[in-house]
């Protein structure tokens, strides 16, 4: 099958407060609203709560916003979604993501770009994304940078982009284009 399985909801199906946020998110991404938002928002109440539970994640979380998408672009990778790493390309870049991350990030926690305590975040993505469990050394090396607030939130961080790069790659969602100049 090619396409989207589920098409962005209408202005009917998703609600004028979802559609204004899809468009609002859209303007602030250099894109046309989000299809994240206007396939998700067919759920209305459902995408709420889900909204809440990311924005506490990203960008509401305690750890550092570029470390935050360094995560959730390795995850983007390892899942395959096309989607995710577009979108978090686009938002890393003004969280101080730079080219060279980027490159590396695809590579993953053996490139030597990274210090210390991003291959720690990184390996325990990988290890995560494999066996969908940390062993106790892995731990105990997340827990050398991470205070046990971080170490709680780095898992729903990378648990929660991994539930989502699913539905995007399942749903088939296209990343979004460049906004058209008017």
């Amino acid at each position: 099958m090619s396409g989207p399985r589920i098409t962005s909801g209408t202005w009917r199906q998703t609600g004028p407060l979802i559609r204004g946020f899809g468009s609002l998110a859209g303007r602030a991404m250099g894109t046309d609203p989000p299809q994240v938002f206007l396939v998700l928002g067919r759920t209305k109440r459902l995408f709420w709560g889900w909204l809440m539970f990311a924005g506490g994640l990203m960008p509401g979380g305690k750890l550092p916003r570029r470390e935050t998408e360094l995560i959730i672009l390795r995850v983007a990778t390892l899942t395959g979604s096309a989607y995710e790493r577009s979108h978090h390309e686009r938002i890393g870049k003004r969280a101080g993501v730079t080219t060279d991350d980027l490159a590396a990030v695809t590579v993953g926690p053996s490139d030597p770009h990274w210090n210390a305590r991003e291959v720690a975040l990184l390996s325990a993505v990988d290890e995560l994304h494999n066996t969908k469990d940390l062993s106790d050394a892995s731990w105990n090396v997340l827990r050398e940078h991470l205070d046990e607030r971080r170490s709680v939130e780095f898992l729903l961080l990378t648990g929660h982009y991994e539930m989502l790069a699913t539905a995007l790659n399942t749903l088939r969602i296209e990343p979004d284009p460049p906004r058209k100049k008017k």
